[in-house]
């Protein structure tokens, strides 16, 4: 019995079509009563990039992208652990950290932000990473 679920599988051939990649992947792995989730970024799940050069509006799509994979998995917001967000300038972080702020009120997670050089897509501006549990019993109000 797998004690795993993958939820939202894809190639990266379709994800980047311009770099000859070729890895299956999946955006949620539950394994047993941990949700970890694949680094959301400004794309909605068509591919489609809201926000180009505007880091509040890509963190805005990632933290949306966020909450339905959760709630896909049979976690919510409620139940976040860890949340790593990626910017790639220093000045990206109020307006990336007000939009987070917002859609965690009263969440309290554990959190760790990074600057770095670049993200896979240049024109990604932000990256949020999540990892989230599901009670005993499943959701809990």
């Amino acid at each position: 019995m797998n004690s795993h679920r993958r939820l939202r599988k894809f190639n990266t051939r379709d994800t980047y079509p311009g770099q000859s990649l070729d890895n299956d992947l999946c955006q949620v792995v539950v394994a047993n009563d941990t949700v970890y989730l694949r680094g959301q970024v400004g794309t909605d799940f068509d591919g489609n990039l809201v926000g180009m050069g505007d880091p509040a509006a890509q963190a805005e799509q990632a933290m949306a992208n966020v909450f339905q994979l959760l709630q896909e998995a049979g976690s919510e917001p409620g139940h976040i652990a860890k949340i790593t967000v990626y910017i790639t300038d220093r000045r990206h972080r109020t307006p990336v950290y007000r939009v987070i702020g917002r859609w965690l009120e009263g969440v309290y997670p554990v959190s760790t932000g990074l600057v770095v050089s670049g993200l896979a897509r240049p024109e990604w501006l932000v990256e949020v990473d999540v990892i989230a549990v599901i009670p005993q019993g499943g959701p809990q109000p």
